[in-house]
């Protein structure tokens, strides 16, 4: 009995690592394949990607002739409802990841499982910046105005919206700082679409370089070292 136990144990251990090593080895391989590769830049509009080191976010500006987004993200959902910042970035992930883990040491596992198997819903965090700095983790991207068009579209239809078109603003005292807002959104996050992979396909919807696949943001980084 112990050697079948024992045999059991094994098995499942080595078909856990197995799985992990073929999710990460997919992860690599699929992130190096360049979708859109023949992207132009197009000086009309410039938006941004900005990682936290784990995250991506999609910067934009707050107005210009085709969306103002502070009158759907409303810079008085914000605690510090300061209304001279130019940019909003926009993030999507899982809403128990967003508002009950503030940090990795309080990640809880029921979180993580559900966050993983796409057992929870979604929400979008929208965080206002007066500037943006490029950097290492935080790339500039000139596109036209028609590509911003679709990049507006993307966003806009990752947010859950009342009849009138008004966001469901998320009331919690989870915010990361003076300046950001959490919003319900539409979709579940899992190992297969996670945030990095929403801002992936944000990029792909407008036309620019992106991953054919990926759940890092280092796969989206890749393409615009």
């Amino acid at each position: 009995m112990l050697k079948r136990s024992l045999k059991i144990t094994g098995i499942t251990l080595g078909t856990f690592i197995g799985l992990i090593l073929l999710y990460l080895g997919l992860a690599f391989c699929l992130s190096r394949i360049t979708v859109n590769d023949d992207a132009v830049a197009k000086n009309e509009v410039t938006i941004y990607i900005l990682s936290n080191g784990v995250h991506t976010d999609v910067v934009v500006p707050i107005k210009t002739d085709l969306i103002d987004w502070s009158r759907l993200v409303k810079f008085e959902h914000t605690e510090g409802n300061d209304s001279t910042a130019q940019f909003v970035a926009f993030g999507w992930g899982d809403k128990g990841f967003y508002l009950e883990t503030p940090t990795w040491a309080e990640l809880k596992f029921s979180v993580a499982v559900k966050a993983a198997f796409a057992l929870s819903t979604s929400a979008v965090h929208a965080t206002f910046y007066k500037e943006m700095k490029e950097s290492e983790t935080c790339k500039s991207i000139k596109i036209s105005r028609s590509e911003y068009q679709k990049l507006i579209d993307f966003i806009l239809s990752s947010f859950q919206k009342a009849a009138t078109g008004e966001l469901f603003h998320i009331q919690t005292t989870a915010n990361y700082g003076q300046h950001d807002a959490f919003y319900e959104a539409v979709g579940s996050y899992s190992l297969f679409h996670t945030c990095n992979t929403w801002a992936n396909n944000a990029l792909k919807a407008c036309g620019q370089k992106a991953s054919l696949w990926t759940p890092f943001d280092t796969g989206i980084f890749y393409h615009y070292e």
